[in-house]
């Protein structure tokens, strides 16, 4: 079956609907990664996005039972120029495809992704509709309910006089949290809570690594049910949106970190900047990729880096207690940060490396110093 993708700036790129052939609204973006696409369906961060990957052949070596990030995927659609149908590899277990029917994401192949990508970066991210061909000339309903905090996924209204762009649903990090405080590691030197705005699973998988028990809490904890946990610290996740719909969480945060050493992922790091009196501002069309320069201001080093996120830490009025640690090469934005006098400290990027690299390990190896020093003891390390 043929369909389209068609952005609110009027540009329709077409190709073949695979996955489940219905329509999906939601933010176009794209990734630059070669390899990753499981860990990339299945990344929270990418709720309500329709993700295009740059990388022209996607699926080559199917879908395995261990690389997924969270029980499903929460993208509204996906994009390729490509989609490999006979993947090889000895741990694939289906297609692309087959998965992306089986979860009930829309997906199409065959587009003109440069073009597309281009698009983007001249214009910046923006709404789109993928649209099944039989779909294109029919009006199946009334204005669309993502514009009410619905489902993304909805008909758009009166296609003959044009396309319907609503606003996007803006309480992403409610929809992805846990409901409810799991452990998710139960053996381990430190106790680390994280607080789940749309956590990795491989960010569980890093800190048990080296020897943590693990407690996943709902994102909307407050600081008296995390102290109930009685950790030794916490940890910030990675989540999908923009950091400021969350003040209650940025609130909560700062007197967490007040308390226990606190280190932030990515939405988590924003969250951090923001409950230290940082802002937030919109990139043009974000960072997503897993090969970003991102410099150490303090060695001079330079990491390469997975990203996802479309917001960053403006430093407009950068707050006193804050250090800028860390900075992107390519446009100088603020990668990374530290309490000047709390056990505190965060990136933008993705340290627990899935997809890869592996490179900023180290930093949960830091962490695991600051509850040392808070313990005063020293851990022997699983790896």
């Amino acid at each position: 079956m043929k369909g389209s993708l068609i952005l609110e700036n009027g540009r329709v790129f077409t190709g073949e609907m695979l996955g489940r052939p219905e329509r999906r609204y939601g933010e176009v973006v794209f990734n630059t990664g070669m390899t990753g696409y499981q860990e990339i369906l299945t990344d929270p961060s990418y709720a309500g996005q329709i993700v295009t990957m740059t990388y022209p052949l996607i699926g080559n070596y199917g879908i395995n039972e261990t690389d997924f990030e969270s029980r499903k995927p929460w993208l509204s659609g996906f994009v390729t120029a490509e989609l490999c149908e006979r993947p090889s590899h000895h741990a694939s277990r289906e297609t692309v495809d087959a998965y992306l029917r089986r979860q009930g994401v829309a997906a199409l192949t065959g587009v003109d992704t440069r073009a597309l990508v281009r698009t983007i970066r001249e214009q910046g991210a923006m709404k789109g509709w993928i649209v099944p061909e039989a779909d294109r000339g029919s009006n199946e309903g009334a204005k669309s309910g993502a514009a009410a905090g619905g489902d993304p996924g909805v008909p758009y209204s009166d296609p003959g006089a044009g396309l319907d762009f609503p606003d996007l649903p803006r309480d992403w990090v409610r929809r992805v949290t846990v409901p409810e405080a799991y452990t998710a590691a139960p053996t381990g030197l430190f106790h680390v809570v994280v607080m789940d705005l749309g956590a990795k699973g491989h960010i569980v998988d890093s800190l048990a690594q080296l020897g943590c028990r693990v407690t996943v809490a709902p994102a909307f904890y407050t600081f008296d049910q995390i102290a109930a946990l009685e950790p030794d610290g916490v940890v910030l996740s990675n989540g999908p949106g923009d950091p400021r719909d969350v003040p209650e969480v940025a609130r909560e945060a700062r007197r967490v970190a007040e308390r226990w050493p606190t280190f932030g992922i990515c939405l988590g790091h924003q969250i951090l900047g923001l409950a230290f009196g940082a802002k937030v501002e919109k990139l043009k069309f974000g960072h997503r990729g897993s090969n970003h320069p991102v410099k150490d201001l303090r060695s001079g080093r330079v990491w390469i880096t997975p990203q996802n996120h479309g917001y960053t830490l403006a430093e407009d009025g950068w707050p006193d207690d804050l250090e800028v640690t860390h900075r992107h090469v390519n446009d100088g934005t603020v990668e990374g940060l530290r309490h000047r006098r709390l056990p505190v400290f965060s990136v933008q990027y993705h340290p627990e490396a899935h997809p890869g690299p592996a490179d900023s390990f180290y930093l949960f190896e830091q962490f695991i110093a600051l509850m040392e020093e808070g313990k005063g003891v020293h851990a022997i390390y699983a790896g």
